[in-house]
């Protein structure tokens, strides 16, 4: 794979207009976790400025280390930094009935997000409450739409972040691919994805083979064009191929690895209507360190020309 600056020079011969739109590059707050927790959110936010972010992700209001803050001073600190708070995951579902889930608290956890003046609401757990059949997950469906209609009484999007193993097979019906019965039993007025796409392509490489081995391949845009309504938010994350790995990359800086973001957020973006319509969100689960990773990965981002 090309290095980072060989990937930027290369990009940036393009002629064409950013791929990137404007004012939409955001960062999933997770991968900056060690930094909020002993710097707080003031001076992450601050390097995030720097960088050129327009738009943040919560993965919790709390600083650790770092001391408390409200929600109020939360949402002002983004504000004063120029950073646009669009989104949060937020647990599914605890057997601890005080816990900050949707299930246990729902309530609690719209209010939070209004308060910051989130436009979406998520969770990262998969729809995995009540197995792996098509009727549990047409049972976790009817929780996420529930969670939807309540989001969207308050003028928000409820949304499910995927990791690779919602693209796995149903346990009662090896043809029935579980992320198409998500799919179809959540309403789409109710219920949108973020698509995290590095684990959509691991998805990809871990199960374009049923269970007995026939062939199911499948490409992870194709479901964004199908329906790119439901798609408002993305992790934008990297990963450089390693067919010896079982998940069939590792995860990299954003730039640094094989998946053709000039390619995918380009056929996103030039669907009529939908150059504005998407957030799109640097991550990194475990970054070498994570400043670095948020300044490269905006930088490669932005350098970004689609081809004309």
């Amino acid at each position: 794979p090309a290095t980072a600056s060989a990937a930027t020079a290369s990009a940036a011969k393009g002629r064409g207009r950013p791929v990137l739109p404007p004012g939409r590059l955001g960062i999933q707050l997770y991968s900056l976790r060690d930094k909020v927790s002993t710097l707080g959110f003031g001076p992450v936010f601050a390097e995030l400025e720097r960088y050129g972010y327009d738009e943040v992700e919560f993965a919790g209001y709390t600083q650790g280390s770092a001391g408390a803050i409200t929600l109020a001073q939360l949402k002002r600190l983004a504000r004063n930094h120029g950073l646009n708070p669009i989104g949060s995951h937020v647990g599914y579902y605890s057997d601890d009935p005080g816990a900050y889930t949707f299930a246990q608290n729902l309530t609690k956890v719209l209010d939070d997000a209004q308060a910051l003046g989130l436009k979406h609401i998520g969770t990262a757990a998969g729809p995995f409450r009540y197995g792996s059949t098509v009727d549990a997950w047409k049972r976790a469906a009817e929780d996420f739409n529930t969670y939807g209609a309540a989001a969207r009484a308050r003028g928000m999007k409820f949304y499910q972040h995927n990791h690779s193993e919602e693209f796995s097979f149903a346990t009662d019906n090896p043809k029935v691919r579980l992320y198409d019965v998500l799919l179809k039993e959540t309403d789409p007025d109710l219920v949108y994805l973020e698509m995290d796409i590095y684990w959509a392509y691991v998805g990809q490489f871990r199960f374009s083979k049923r269970p007995d081995g026939r062939p199911a391949p499948f490409e992870p845009l194709n479901y964004v064009l199908r329906q790119p309504d439901r798609y408002p938010l993305f992790h934008v994350k990297d990963g450089e191929s390693d067919p010896s790995n079982p998940y069939g990359y590792r995860m990299t800086d954003v730039g640094d690895g094989d998946i053709d973001y000039r390619r995918f957020i380009s056929a996103v973006t030039r669907l009529r209507g939908h150059r504005m319509a998407h957030h799109w969100q640097a991550e990194h689960d475990n970054p070498a360190e994570s400043f670095t990773f948020a300044r490269r990965s905006s930088a490669h981002l932005h350098s970004l020309k689609e081809k004309c």
